[in-house]
């Protein structure tokens, strides 16, 4: 591959790279700085959260102290783990949130009936907006300023190296 090539390949990749836009997972901390731990209002840490599909939800607790146990509605109601799904015992347990659904944990060794429980419900990803077409653009008033898209000083950036060299690449 000849150098200009080259360079033309590497700022085009970079271009396409720069403007992708970077989605997050968040990781939910249970309880913050509180943790897992009974008598703590969870079910109000969890209305202050929006959970999306590709979350985590941790949980920190005293290892040999509490547990987690993902189970079912009836196990969340009644704080009982037959059924469950899933249980984790590490102390520093990262649960990954993978469908849009509500999700319920408990804590496995009686404390449930002290609070230690909580439900989250998980939202599909958001839709990425919707671009604008031309005729849109063409239609907005005149005086109406311009907002360029993510990657835009990427790509100008690209372009004036292609049109007028680059020394040292």
């Amino acid at each position: 591959m000849s150098s200009s090539t080259s360079l033309v390949f590497s700022i085009v990749l970079i271009s396409a790279v720069a403007t992708l836009t970077p989605v997050f997972a968040t990781d939910h901390i249970v309880g913050a700085n509180k943790g897992w731990n009974p008598s703590i209002n969870y079910t109000l840490w969890a209305n202050n959260h929006t959970f999306y599909v590709g979350d985590l939800i941790s949980f920190r607790y005293q290892k040999n102290q509490y547990n987690v146990f993902e189970v079912n509605q009836t196990g969340y109601d009644n704080c009982t783990t037959e059924g469950a799904v899933g249980n984790w015992s590490s102390g520093k347990d990262f649960i990954p949130l993978n469908k849009a659904k509500r999700y319920y944990f408990i804590c496995g060794n009686g404390q449930c009936f002290n609070g230690m429980k909580v439900t989250v419900q998980v939202h599909p990803l958001p839709s990425p907006p919707a671009a604008a077409t031309a005729h849109e653009l063409s239609s907005q008033n005149s005086t109406a300023a311009a907002v360029p898209r993510p990657g835009f000083q990427a790509l100008a950036v690209s372009l004036a190296l292609i049109l007028f060299g680059s020394t040292g690449i």
